[in-house]
């Protein structure tokens, strides 16, 4: 870890000791002596239960009634028991089970047996859990899980008798109120949108909750000012970040219609900016782009999403606030990231591609990043997070930005970005030739004093894009000759074969469709190297990267091109 200005050490320190106070505040208000404050009446009933719009599958209400709890890759059969008693295999596993979104399954199957299913695991988790427990009580997990009972209440309250429904009723209204104390400790960004979410709905959904209605609604209304940007995008550069506010935002939308109640201000123009940067970040086959975050695609859940979507609008191709572009040209699109990281507290998921880009034509992506891994495998989500599982230049094999890996500082912040590019520039220009990006960024300045520049054309058809990569010394002289060993990446979709041709310079790409497309770098020698693409809901599958490595201060530029052909002979 190092961090590379003095103003950095000062942020840095700055933000540990406000985390740590921020936390200590939290396990008092939290404990034993002010858990008084999460009991008081109990709700006479609940008026509305607001929709759950992700997608169910009744069959694995089947199996959770066999005992076997499947989440996140990882299975585990109970035989017999309560899941809440074995132990579970992983963290990110426990997550899911003590947040309950697993129940919209057993309502999807609509039948009495899973009727008495759930009502007797959530009972399970009342007696072993609802007083208080260190884990299950996270305010996150908390979240989740008031969201969930919420949404899934029918199911669970249907035949149910009058001491049930007062115990539900008294457990439920109990994590309400520790979320509105415990929240402060929640990490920036998307949990604590998440939370005044839940909080919302709650205030909603419960009878006698004037106070909390107004309360919530002017703290949604103050995170989601604070959090999606003027283009659409969420402040932490995540594009995956987008579907799972609306999966949320979407049902309180329609909570508030059924309560004759006023949505906060912020909450529908949001929303209407949102559904265009999904669209902004789809490549031709419906996957978004892999970019700070984003490991796989529910395309189910997307066009849920659309269904929502009132306006329709089209995406903007020049995110400036969210620090991306888009050029969309015939059948072809390319997406840049072309925006230095995410404040600090919000980078825990953020990479370090600056300048790196994606390319599809039609339903075939061709380029693309490697991708995110699943929590489950944390070693390869660092993997996936440095500059040389991206598409862009790799400077003396380091990333661009610097993480924290371990120790007091990640315990308390997680694994975020404390240092990288601080000046990314940006200028676009449609001419005959095409759109043309102009683009650099200062991420190796600090430690090798080099400043990245790329120019990407696409030309109008969408059939051939071409690029220009140089490396200039940031302080006006020339490039140190110590630390200038440049590699240009291009990852490859699993679905692309390569096939060298006898130059060295140039590559033969079939696509899965079987279009062709020739990958030429003329001066250069393009190795091939195995690379892989990650997914946190479709696994990982081996691919390849093409690559050129050179020393910066002999190379003033590498040139490139990725042009379609109709025929091998017309090479």
């Amino acid at each position: 870890m190092s961090l590379a200005t003095l103003s950095d050490r000062a942020r840095f320190a700055g933000l540990l000791a406000f985390r740590g106070v921020n936390s200590t505040l939290n396990r008092l208000y939290t404990g034993r002596l002010y858990r008084w404050r999460f009991g008081g009446a109990i709700p006479d009933r609940l008026l509305i239960a607001p929709t759950d719009i992700r997608t169910a599958d009744p069959t694995i209400a089947a199996d959770i009634y066999a005992g076997l709890f499947v989440f996140c890759g990882q299975a585990v059969e109970t035989d017999g028991r309560s899941p809440f008693e074995v132990t579970p295999p992983s963290e990110v596993w426990a997550r899911v089970l003590h947040g309950f979104g697993w129940l919209r399954h057993l309502r999807a199957a609509d039948r009495a047996i899973s009727r008495s299913n759930a009502r007797a695991l959530v009972e399970d988790w009342i007696r072993l859990y609802g007083d208080y427990d260190a884990f299950s009580w996270r305010p996150e997990i908390v979240s989740r899980r008031i969201l969930s009972w919420l949404a899934q209440s029918p199911i669970i309250l249907q035949d149910a008798d009058r001491a049930f429904y007062r115990r539900f009723m008294k457990t439920l209204m109990r994590q309400v109120r520790y979320l509105r104390y415990a929240s402060m400790d929640l990490a920036d960004g998307l949990p604590r949108l998440q939370a005044a979410i839940a909080l919302t709905a709650a205030g909603l959904s419960i009878s006698g909750q004037t106070r909390l209605i107004r309360q919530s609604a002017k703290r949604l209304d103050q995170e989601i000012a604070r959090q999606i940007l003027a283009d659409g995008g969420h402040v932490s550069r995540n594009p995956a970040a987008l579907p799972e506010i609306l999966l949320d935002l979407l049902p309180l939308r329609q909570a508030f219609t059924a309560q004759s109640v006023d949505p906060p201000r912020a909450m529908q123009t949001a929303i209407d900016r949102m559904m265009p940067m999904i669209r902004f970040f789809r490549h031709g086959d419906g996957a978004l782009a892999h970019f700070n975050g984003v490991g796989g695609s529910r395309s189910d859940l997307i066009a849920l999403i659309f269904a929502y979507d009132d306006v329709r609008g089209s995406p903007v191709q020049n995110a400036v606030h969210s620090g991306y572009q888009r050029v969309t040209a015939g059948e072809s699109v390319v997406i840049v990231d072309t925006g230095p990281p995410p404040p600090m507290m919000l980078s825990q998921h953020a990479h370090a591609g600056c300048l790196s880009f994606e390319m599809s034509a039609g339903a075939n992506q061709i380029i693309v990043n490697c991708g995110a891994s699943p929590e489950t495998l944390p070693n390869w989500r660092l993997v996936a997070r440095a500059t040389a599982a991206h598409s862009t230049a790799v400077l003396n094999d380091t990333s661009s930005c610097r993480f924290i890996t371990g120790g007091y500082a990640h315990d308390r912040l997680g694994p975020v970005i404390i240092s990288g590019p601080r000046h990314v520039t940006v200028d676009r220009d449609s001419g005959e030739e095409g759109e043309t990006l102009w683009l650099s960024h200062d991420g190796y300045a600090a430690l090798f004093g080099i400043i990245h520049e790329r120019r990407l054309i696409v030309s109008p058809d969408g059939l051939s894009v071409s690029g220009e990569d140089r490396f200039s010394a940031s302080h006006g002289g020339a490039v140190r000759h110590s630390r200038d060993r440049f590699a240009l990446r291009f990852h490859l979709h699993p679905s692309v074969a390569s096939n060298p041709l006898e130059t060295g310079a140039r590559v033969h790409l079939v696509l899965g469709d079987g279009e062709t497309w020739l990958f030429s770098a003329p001066g250069s020698e393009i190795s091939i190297e195995e690379s892989v693409y990650l997914s946190d809901i479709h696994g990982h599958r081996d691919t390849e990267q093409l690559v050129i490595s050179g020393r910066a201060s002999q190379t003033p530029a590498v040139m490139w091109s990725l042009r379609r052909i109709e025929a091998a002979t017309n090479l």
